[in-house]
């Protein structure tokens, strides 16, 4: 004969009631580390290699080419900016600076952004760019990693790139970071 069966309540482990307090724990310390983590330290799988290539109108003489190749012969910086970017507002009276400072020329890929504003921008605030290409559609920034803008990248003279900055550029990074990393590239290239 089969015994009846008693109504027995299932009682769960005492644990499982610290689990979702030990997930939360668990989640608030990553959240604390990850704000400790900078943005600007993103690495770039680019440096190292030569610039990608790339074949876009420029800014003020739509009917002529730049190209990647016009970086190459000298050490240079590829900034990538666009009108509608605010940092890039913020970081234009440094890139004047830089450009009046006369150690490296500074090249744009003017990114996703019309070209009429460009030019506009550039007569009413001044012009520190060599050249600027148009990089309309955004394909060639992707090419180069751009997570957004403003970027610059230090390249060498043979093309290659050899440092990426992320964000705005101040005078103090011009100082500390862009302009020690051109003149070690310089003295390297002397040797």
């Amino acid at each position: 004969m089969s015994q009846p069966v008693e109504n027995q309540s299932i009682q769960p482990k005492r644990w499982v009631y610290l689990l979702p307090l030990g997930i939360f724990v668990g989640l608030v310390i990553l959240f604390f580390i990850g704000l400790e983590l900078n943005p600007r330290l993103i690495p770039s799988p680019l440096i190292g290699k030569p610039a990608p290539s790339f074949s876009l109108p420029r800014l003020h003489h739509p009917g002529e080419i730049f190209q990647e190749t016009d970086l190459q012969g000298e050490i240079s910086l590829l900034n990538i900016w666009a009108t509608w970017c605010p940092s890039c507002k913020q970081e234009h009276p440094v890139l004047m600076q830089i450009a009046k400072a006369n150690k490296a020329p500074i090249y744009g890929l003017y990114y996703k952004d019309d070209p009429e504003y460009g030019v506009e921008w550039l007569k009413n605030n001044g012009n520190p760019y060599r050249a600027n290409a148009v990089d309309k559609d955004g394909s060639v920034g992707i090419e180069w990693g751009t997570y957004g803008t403003p970027e610059t990248f230090i390249i060498d003279e043979k093309g290659i790139i050899q440092y990426k900055h992320v964000g705005p550029i101040s005078w103090q990074d011009w100082k500390d970071k862009l302009l020690p990393k051109i003149q070690s590239l310089r003295e390297k290239s002397d040797v």
